[in-house]
């Protein structure tokens, strides 16, 4: 079994893989202020907590777009599994042909998804992540990476709003019954998710006009699932995309 660690601005994702299957997934909040042995007490009391052993773990892999934790939780894992974690980087075989203006400006996130989606779907391909940002990838019929988009994630837009906007209060992101709000809570959560319901299905058609083929469209994140169900394009939900991907390329580099 191996600790895959998805770092991202909000949350850090730890799952335990063995043979492509997703044995635990759980979540703490980035804090770039914890030390190595602070985020490895937690990472012990994680694992603990979903039933296994530290010594279950046979090695480690981390994407991190946080690049000040990516050395303190390479040690904590190293601390706790007794092994050298593997780092999405520079080095580091993916196996993705990435045909972008310059590749090395290529978030190891995106990096992740779509090595992932490349091996479980049909191309060509975009891959929605629903994080701190918003993210379309575009994988093209011959598995290269050709680009995508990156936008506002939806709790960013919403911190953004009540933060300056006097009289509006912070919310729950839950999809009103209609899209007309009749009162103030009403009217913000339809903004936010029909409203990034509406952005995502108005970039998809702009990006399928310049996409050779029908893509298959896959989404991932931790605010996916608020989301995507309002969309009307077809869209596939697997909260595991990053995770796989981490497994495949830490098989790749064995």
């Amino acid at each position: 079994m191996i600790l895959a660690v998805d770092v991202g601005n909000t949350n850090i994702v730890f799952g335990g893989i063995e043979n492509g299957k997703t044995a635990f997934i759980s979540r703490l909040s980035t804090d770039t202020g914890k030390t190595e042995d602070e985020y490895a007490i937690h990472i012990k009391i994680l694992i603990e907590l979903n039933h296994m052993h530290t010594d279950q773990f046979e090695g480690g892999i981390i994407s991190s777009v946080v690049p000040q934790l990516s050395g303190i939780l390479a040690a904590a894992l190293k601390k706790v599994t007794g092994h050298e974690p593997l780092i999405v980087g520079p080095g580091i075989k993916t196996g993705l042909n990435i045909k972008i203006d310059n590749p090395a400006q290529l978030g190891s996130d995106r990096v992740v998804g779509a090595v992932a989606a490349i091996a479980f779907y049909p191309k060509p391909l975009m891959v929605i992540d629903m994080g701190t940002a918003t993210t379309i990838c575009v994988v093209d019929k011959n598995s290269c990476y050709r680009g995508g988009i990156i936008a506002p994630g939806v709790r960013v837009s919403m911190e953004s709003l009540t933060t300056h906007a006097a009289l509006l209060q912070s919310i729950s992101i839950e999809a009103p019954k209609k899209a007309i709000g009749t009162n103030t809570t009403d009217s913000m959560r339809s903004g936010t998710v029909f409203g990034n319901a509406a952005m995502i299905d108005g970039l998809i058609d702009r990006m399928c006009e310049e996409t050779d083929g029908t893509p298959t469209i896959i989404a991932t994140g931790g605010l996916s699932s608020k989301i995507i169900p309002y969309c009307r394009h077809k869209i596939i939900l697997d909260n595991e995309l990053q995770l796989k991907g981490l497994q495949i390329i830490y098989d790749k580099n064995q």
